[in-house]
């Protein structure tokens, strides 16, 4: 650190006054000596711990390690809760209080003499809003993921946490599954500490932040029971001191290349769509211009070089054992902005030079890979004008290009009241549409995106249907569902004005998405068509319905976008 630079924390411990005497009195009541107080860097780990959020539960141990990290490279760590947010309990969605926890965290940060910032991050939403939160302060930050469950084991099968999910209908329909068969595989999917083990969105949003730079490198992909989680933890604990005193903020590393880096690399791994409405909402709170169609443009021919579930066969725990994210990140050094900022002080490409692969089955090289061009496609058309999405790696290659009639679901209480109805007219060439499930719409914009199909079709074996709706799909999942479409219906988008019977069709190789209904019959439709009655009056969910912007958007609330992370506004709004 600069002599001349001054910490922020001075600014409540430094001054030999009154309000000086008052900040470190209160905290003396913990029992800190008086060097403490006298130029340490003050390091604020922000846990995102909770019961509520099981994948997370693990961080109360992981933040005395860090703690430990932070004492040793001469800091004074203090631990401070944020909002937690467990995308397997909460309800409607965790997503419509990503937002939220992204606030929560901002404000804890602003508003205490903090330097620099640890983020412990787990479950799906916990990095994102943390990391948003962050952006929004623009202070040296470190990210620590908690890491990947375990395999699962069930009767001699690797079973994926979050997978498993999805299959369960067609296990009771067809395999026969008992409750008791039901509860057994429920402990095995989840058998140890951490978050879902495929390369669901836990695992992208972790895969993310390595990508962008923010954790050190390898800490990605180490399972959650690994000594080697806390090692890096505790390493990472003695980083954030050090990048204190270099001022490396967040604005130095998260660069448009940086950016460019996580796409590239979310398409090489195979990750979760919910990246793109993350990832822009995180590039919106650090001022950095990122476009839907930028996924499309930057990563859409990148190559899947992992097979892992949902797109492949294998689970995180393999993915490590094979070399994890450093030898995916060593091969696809060609396509990466190689100097880009990472939070060790080097350049990306100076990260994964002595590396090895154990397992080509599990990481392929770019001139081998699993999957040519794998990465997520930006649809447009009269259905979506301003973009919806697909993962070509987890979808059925013969519904890439399909046209079939639509099978409409004003809502997800329709679904549920009519998908298993033996009268429903639906087939193997039907497309599904789901409404009412957008940011505003649901309101928050759940991961139903995949419904399950009827068991009339399971029946018969039929396993996958084009599936359209404008919420999003777990990472977990797979099927050829397209996702996000903007505008939503529950604002009177197109998708608002599909019925029954109406011709749609896909085509991917194309990127459109088109309604096949007479432009002069959708003006009489739109002209007809009543908005939804909002579903909240009051508190936070009113707030969030009245100022979510749409998912090509990020689906971040518009009056926190941009601007607060700026060197003037750090500590006053």
């Amino acid at each position: 650190m600069d002599k001349k630079q001054k910490l922020r924390s001075s600014e409540w411990f430094g001054g030999n006054d009154k309000m000086g005497f008052v900040h470190r009195s209160w905290l003396r009541n913990q029992g800190y000596p008086d060097d403490y107080f006298e130029g340490k860097p003050v390091i604020g780990i922000c846990n995102t711990w909770s019961e509520l959020t099981p994948c997370n539960g693990h961080l109360r141990d992981f933040a005395e390690v860090v703690k430990r990290g932070v004492l040793e490279a001469g800091g004074f760590p203090l631990e401070f809760p944020v909002m937690s947010l467990g995308e397997t309990i909460m309800k409607p969605t965790t997503m419509l209080f990503r937002n939220l926890a992204s606030m929560d965290t901002e404000e804890s940060i602003r508003a205490n003499p903090l330097d620099g910032i640890v983020l412990l991050t787990g479950c799906d939403k916990t990095t994102p809003s943390t990391i948003m939160g962050a952006c929004s302060v623009d202070l040296p930050t470190i990210v620590v993921p908690g890491g990947p469950m375990l395999s699962g084991r069930f009767r001699g099968e690797k079973i994926g946490s979050g997978s498993m999910n999805w299959m369960i209908k067609e296990r009771q329909e067809i395999g026969g599954y008992t409750t008791k068969d039901i509860r057994e595989a429920e402990v095995c999917v989840a058998r140890s500490i951490g978050h879902c083990n495929t390369m669901g969105t836990a695992s992208t949003m972790a895969t993310m932040c390595e990508a962008l730079g923010l954790t050190l490198p390898g800490f990605s992909s180490i399972p959650a029971v690994d000594s080697r989680k806390k090692l890096h933890a505790q390493l990472s604990g003695r980083r954030i001191v050090e990048m204190v005193k270099e001022d490396l903020t967040l604005s130095k590393i998260l660069t448009r290349e940086a950016f460019e880096n996580a796409i590239i690399t979310n398409a090489a791994v195979g990750g979760s769509t919910n990246l793109i409405i993350h990832l822009i909402a995180i590039a919106g709170r650090i001022g950095v211009q990122l476009n839907l169609e930028d996924f499309d443009l930057v990563g859409s021919k990148v190559p899947l070089l992992v097979n892992l579930k949902p797109s492949g066969t294998y689970l995180m725990e393999d993915f490590f054992y094979a070399g994890g994210l450093p030898v995916v990140m060593k091969e696809l050094r060609p396509l990466l902005h190689q100097r880009a900022n990472t939070v060790n002080g080097k350049k990306i490409s100076d990260n994964y030079d002595d590396v090895t692969c154990y397992e080509r089955d599990v990481i392929a090289t770019l001139d081998k890979p699993f999957q040519e061009k794998a990465g997520i496609a930006v649809l447009k058309g009269n259905l979506c004008e301003k973009g919806a999405v697909i993962k070509p790696s987890a979808a059925t290659p013969r519904l890439m290009h399909h046209r079939g009639e639509a099978v409409v679901f004003e809502s997800m209480e329709d679904y549920h009241e009519r998908i298993d109805d033996p009268n429903l007219e639906i087939d193997e060439n039907s497309v599904i549409v789901l409404k009412g499930v957008g940011p505003k719409g649901y309101p928050g914009m759940p991961e139903v995106g995949n419904v399950d199909l009827p068991k009339k079709l399971l029946a018969k074996g039929i396993t996958d249907l084009v599936r359209i709706s404008d919420g999003r799909m777990s990472g977990t999942a797979a099927g050829t569902v397209i996702l996000h479409v903007s505008p939503e219906s529950t604002i009177g988008g197109t998708l608002a004005l599909v019925k029954n019977g109406d011709m749609i069709e896909l085509n991917v190789t194309n990127r459109t998405l088109h309604l096949d209904v007479e432009l002069e019959e959708l003006f009489k439709r739109k002209k007809e068509w009543v908005a939804p009655e909002p579903l909240a009056k009051r508190g936070y969910v009113k707030m969030y319905i009245d100022h979510v912007e749409q998912a090509d958007k990020g689906a971040d609330l518009d009056f926190l976008v941009g601007g607060s992370g700026s060197k003037v506004e750090r500590d006053l709004h």
